[in-house]
Protein backbone atom coordinates (compact mmCIF):
# COMPACT_ATOMS: atom_id res chain seq x y z
CA UNK A 1 0.00 0.00 0.00
CA UNK A 2 1.42 3.39 -0.95
CA UNK A 3 2.36 5.97 1.62
CA UNK A 4 -0.21 8.41 0.23
CA UNK A 5 -3.02 5.84 0.44
CA UNK A 6 -2.12 4.98 4.04
CA UNK A 7 -2.05 8.66 5.00
CA UNK A 8 -5.40 9.25 3.28
CA UNK A 9 -7.01 6.35 5.10
CA UNK A 10 -5.62 7.55 8.44
CA UNK A 11 -6.93 11.04 7.73
CA UNK A 12 -10.42 9.77 6.85
CA UNK A 13 -10.60 7.49 9.90
CA UNK A 14 -9.38 10.33 12.11
CA UNK A 15 -11.86 12.75 10.59
CA UNK A 16 -14.79 10.38 11.12
CA UNK A 17 -13.65 9.70 14.68
CA UNK A 18 -13.39 13.40 15.43
CA UNK A 19 -16.74 14.12 13.79
CA UNK A 20 -18.31 11.22 15.68
CA UNK A 21 -17.11 12.63 19.00
CA UNK A 22 -18.47 16.09 18.24
CA UNK A 23 -21.54 15.03 16.31
CA UNK A 24 -22.47 12.14 18.57
CA UNK A 25 -22.56 14.30 21.68
CA UNK A 26 -25.34 16.77 22.41
CA UNK A 27 -24.78 20.18 20.82
CA UNK A 28 -24.38 22.79 23.50
CA UNK A 29 -23.25 25.37 20.96
CA UNK A 30 -25.99 25.07 18.33
CA UNK A 31 -28.16 28.05 17.42
CA UNK A 32 -31.08 28.75 19.73
CA UNK A 33 -32.57 31.58 17.72
CA UNK A 34 -32.65 33.07 14.24
CA UNK A 35 -32.89 36.80 13.67
CA UNK A 36 -34.89 37.20 10.46
CA UNK A 37 -34.38 40.53 8.69
CA UNK A 38 -36.51 41.65 5.79
CA UNK A 39 -36.20 45.25 4.65
CA UNK A 40 -37.00 47.29 7.78
CA UNK A 41 -38.45 44.32 9.68
CA UNK A 42 -36.53 42.28 12.23
CA UNK A 43 -37.90 39.33 14.19
CA UNK A 44 -36.18 36.85 16.49
CA UNK A 45 -37.59 33.34 16.10
CA UNK A 46 -36.51 30.30 18.07
CA UNK A 47 -34.97 27.43 16.13
CA UNK A 48 -37.54 24.98 17.60
CA UNK A 49 -40.32 27.31 16.38
CA UNK A 50 -38.86 27.30 12.85
CA UNK A 51 -38.34 23.53 13.03
CA UNK A 52 -41.98 22.95 13.99
CA UNK A 53 -43.08 25.14 11.10
CA UNK A 54 -40.75 23.35 8.66
CA UNK A 55 -41.91 19.89 9.77
CA UNK A 56 -45.64 20.48 10.27
CA UNK A 57 -46.54 23.76 8.58
CA UNK A 58 -47.83 25.04 11.93
CA UNK A 59 -47.04 28.76 12.28
CA UNK A 60 -46.49 30.49 15.60
CA UNK A 61 -48.37 33.76 16.00
CA UNK A 62 -45.15 35.81 15.89
CA UNK A 63 -43.90 34.11 12.72
CA UNK A 64 -47.34 34.48 11.11
CA UNK A 65 -47.36 38.22 11.92
CA UNK A 66 -43.80 38.65 10.64
CA UNK A 67 -44.56 36.92 7.32
CA UNK A 68 -47.75 38.97 6.91
CA UNK A 69 -45.86 42.26 7.49
CA UNK A 70 -43.11 41.14 5.11
CA UNK A 71 -45.69 40.25 2.47
CA UNK A 72 -44.30 36.72 2.16
CA UNK A 73 -46.17 33.45 1.81
CA UNK A 74 -45.61 30.88 4.57
CA UNK A 75 -45.31 28.06 2.02
CA UNK A 76 -42.43 29.85 0.28
CA UNK A 77 -40.51 29.97 3.56
CA UNK A 78 -41.39 26.36 4.34
CA UNK A 79 -40.14 25.18 0.91
CA UNK A 80 -36.95 27.17 1.39
CA UNK A 81 -36.38 25.65 4.85
CA UNK A 82 -36.99 22.04 3.77
CA UNK A 83 -35.59 21.83 0.24
CA UNK A 84 -33.06 18.97 0.26
CA UNK A 85 -29.78 18.74 -1.58
CA UNK A 86 -27.94 15.42 -1.64
CA UNK A 87 -24.20 15.74 -1.15
CA UNK A 88 -21.33 13.53 -0.04
CA UNK A 89 -20.16 14.95 3.33
CA UNK A 90 -16.45 14.28 2.71
CA UNK A 91 -16.58 15.85 -0.73
CA UNK A 92 -18.47 18.81 0.72
CA UNK A 93 -15.81 19.23 3.41
CA UNK A 94 -13.06 19.18 0.78
CA UNK A 95 -14.85 21.62 -1.52
CA UNK A 96 -15.65 24.08 1.28
CA UNK A 97 -11.97 24.07 2.27
CA UNK A 98 -10.84 24.97 -1.25
CA UNK A 99 -10.52 28.49 -2.68
CA UNK A 100 -13.78 28.27 -4.69
CA UNK A 101 -15.56 26.83 -1.64
CA UNK A 102 -14.36 29.67 0.55
CA UNK A 103 -15.61 32.14 -2.05
CA UNK A 104 -19.02 30.43 -1.95
CA UNK A 105 -19.02 30.56 1.86
CA UNK A 106 -18.15 34.27 1.80
CA UNK A 107 -21.05 35.01 -0.55
CA UNK A 108 -23.55 32.98 1.43
CA UNK A 109 -22.28 34.57 4.66
CA UNK A 110 -23.60 37.89 3.41
CA UNK A 111 -27.08 36.40 3.90
CA UNK A 112 -26.60 33.86 6.73
CA UNK A 113 -24.11 35.11 9.31
CA UNK A 114 -23.06 35.42 12.92
CA UNK A 115 -24.40 38.32 15.02
CA UNK A 116 -20.96 39.98 14.98
CA UNK A 117 -20.21 39.20 11.33
CA UNK A 118 -17.00 37.48 12.45
CA UNK A 119 -15.96 33.90 11.65
CA UNK A 120 -18.86 33.64 9.20
CA UNK A 121 -17.00 31.35 6.82
CA UNK A 122 -16.01 28.91 9.55
CA UNK A 123 -19.46 28.92 11.17
CA UNK A 124 -21.27 28.30 7.90
CA UNK A 125 -18.82 25.56 6.88
CA UNK A 126 -19.35 23.78 10.21
CA UNK A 127 -23.14 24.05 9.92
CA UNK A 128 -23.23 22.73 6.34
CA UNK A 129 -20.90 19.80 6.98
CA UNK A 130 -22.73 18.90 10.22
CA UNK A 131 -26.00 18.96 8.30
CA UNK A 132 -24.67 16.64 5.60
CA UNK A 133 -23.08 14.09 7.94
CA UNK A 134 -25.97 11.94 9.15
CA UNK A 135 -27.75 11.32 5.85
CA UNK A 136 -25.90 13.00 2.98
CA UNK A 137 -28.61 15.67 2.70
CA UNK A 138 -28.59 19.36 3.52
CA UNK A 139 -31.59 21.57 4.21
CA UNK A 140 -31.66 25.15 5.38
CA UNK A 141 -33.47 24.20 8.60
CA UNK A 142 -30.73 21.65 9.42
CA UNK A 143 -28.08 24.26 8.66
CA UNK A 144 -29.75 26.70 11.06
CA UNK A 145 -30.08 23.94 13.69
CA UNK A 146 -26.36 23.17 13.37
CA UNK A 147 -25.10 26.76 13.22
CA UNK A 148 -22.41 26.95 15.92
CA UNK A 149 -23.42 30.25 17.55
CA UNK A 150 -26.36 30.83 19.91
CA UNK A 151 -27.89 33.22 17.39
CA UNK A 152 -27.76 33.32 13.59
CA UNK A 153 -28.80 36.27 11.44
CA UNK A 154 -30.61 35.77 8.13
CA UNK A 155 -31.07 38.52 5.56
CA UNK A 156 -34.48 37.46 4.28
CA UNK A 157 -34.62 39.53 1.09
CA UNK A 158 -31.85 37.50 -0.52
CA UNK A 159 -32.46 34.16 1.20
CA UNK A 160 -34.48 32.38 -1.51
CA UNK A 161 -31.99 33.42 -4.20
CA UNK A 162 -28.99 32.29 -2.15
CA UNK A 163 -30.56 28.94 -1.22
CA UNK A 164 -31.33 28.35 -4.90
CA UNK A 165 -27.70 29.13 -5.82
CA UNK A 166 -26.33 26.88 -3.05
CA UNK A 167 -28.55 24.03 -4.20
CA UNK A 168 -27.37 24.49 -7.78
CA UNK A 169 -23.68 24.47 -6.77
CA UNK A 170 -24.00 21.59 -4.28
CA UNK A 171 -26.05 19.60 -6.78
CA UNK A 172 -23.06 19.69 -9.12
CA UNK A 173 -20.51 18.52 -6.53
CA UNK A 174 -20.23 14.95 -7.86
CA UNK A 175 -18.89 16.49 -11.09
CA UNK A 176 -16.19 18.48 -9.30
CA UNK A 177 -12.72 16.95 -9.04
CA UNK A 178 -10.27 18.29 -6.45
Amino acid sequence: MSYFLQRSQCFIVGLFTLLGVFYGSPRADAADSVVLKYRFLRETVSVPELTTFAETGELSSSLRAYLRMAGREPEELRRTLTQEVQVDPILLYRVLNSAPGELLLDRVSQVIHTPTNRANRQSLRAALVSSALPDGNITLIETLQNYPTPEVHVEGERLVEVVRNINRVLGRLPDIRL
